[in-house]
């Protein structure tokens, strides 16, 4: 008999006074709740009306162009305005107007084009206009500030935590050595062409009491599936700016593969093996967990962030990410004023 290969051996502006926020995520926008909702569009199409009272959160996929951040609240937006002059203030303090990454328009509307981390921080906009008194026909000109907090975030990495057991003769026996290897091995050329591989693999041996079973020995096996194997950077280099979505999908693919896998060992054993191999899969005993990473210079933060929690977004001035962990530490000496520092 042949052998399986089984081992042996839509969008709300919030009704109480707090930020507003709103997210850009693969060319869409969409606003996230802060507080409690009602039904008054902050966003129409692809515009992000800012509030005289508050500032407005926007995050911007890296590499992705803004909305078009409004310089009028929602109200004003569908009045009648005389006279209106747009002054839009970037981040660095200067004026916006001819920075070849902006699209301004006549309008006051502003998108900051091919975003990336170092765009990020805050853009103000002063509205002029004057109104003119219907009896006297006097002239007054008013001013209004608006204010967007924009950052970029990318989407975190992910990683897959594997948790698996096998029973086994006993734990002195030396094949538990040699079926963890292969087991590494199989696993490994089982995603090999998906750039993936095995990490951070390691696996004990216990007794394991079992109800109406007595005792039994098992070695439970835990390993990550990892999306940076030898050669990912160059399937990256075919995806247009950032592979995020394209590595995800990759390692997603990787842990769908090795389930699958394991749920042959359960098949193969019940069907096709007259008698049990020393070492063999336990049933059920499968299972998975997602760990995200985020790359250098970002990181989560569900509380300065909360409207973008499952975001890596931009670390603020004043802290900083060196490496693929998940939050931006705090620096000491904080001469960081950049966003999306890597070094403090």
């Amino acid at each position: 008999m042949t052998k399986k290969p089984l081992l042996d051996g839509k969008v709300w502006i919030p009704a109480v006074p707090f930020s507003l926020s709103t997210r850009v995520l693969d060319g869409s926008v969409r606003a996230v709740p802060k507080e409690e909702q009602h039904s008054v569009d902050l966003i129409e199409k692809n515009y992000v009306y800012g509030d005289i009272k508050h500032e407005v959160g926007v995050y911007v996929k890296v590499f992705t162009n803004s909305p078009f951040l409004v310089c009028m609240d929602l109200a004003r937006s569908q009045e009648e305005v005389i006279d209106p002059k747009y002054l839009w203030i970037g981040p660095d303090g200067k004026n916006l107007e001819g920075r070849t990454y902006v699209n301004l328009t006549e309008t006051g509307k502003l998108m900051v084009m091919g975003f990336k981390e170092f765009m990020s921080g805050a853009y103000t906009c002063t509205l002029s206009h004057k109104i003119i008194e219907t009896t006297t026909q006097e002239e007054r000109e008013m001013f209004e500030a608006y204010k967007f907090m924009v950052y970029a975030y990318r989407e975190a990495d992910h990683t897959y935590q594997v948790f698996v057991r096998f029973t086994t003769k006993e734990c002195e026996l030396e094949a538990n050595s040699q079926f963890f290897e292969e087991l590494k091995r199989i696993l490994n050329i089982i995603i090999s062409d998906l750039t993936c591989h095995i990490i951070e693999s390691s696996y004990k041996c216990h007794s394991v009491r079992i109800p109406k079973q007595g005792l039994s020995h098992e070695l439970f096996v835990s390993f990550q599936v990892n999306p940076f194997a030898p050669g990912w950077e160059e399937v990256c280099h075919q995806v247009p700016y950032d592979c995020e979505d394209a590595t995800n999908m990759r390692v997603q693919e990787a842990r769908d593969r090795i389930g699958e896998f394991f749920s042959k060992q359960t098949y193969a054993l019940k069907h096709e093996f007259q008698t049990v191999p020393t070492i063999h899969y336990v049933d059920n005993s499968f299972s998975v967990t997602r760990i995200d990473s985020c790359r250098p210079g970002f990181g989560k933060n569900d509380i300065t962030h909360k409207n973008c929690a499952s975001c890596c977004v931009v670390c603020d001035p004043g802290t900083y990410s060196p490496n693929n962990k998940v939050t931006c530490q705090i620096c000491t000496r904080p001469r960081v004023k950049k966003y999306g520092a890597r070094s403090c």
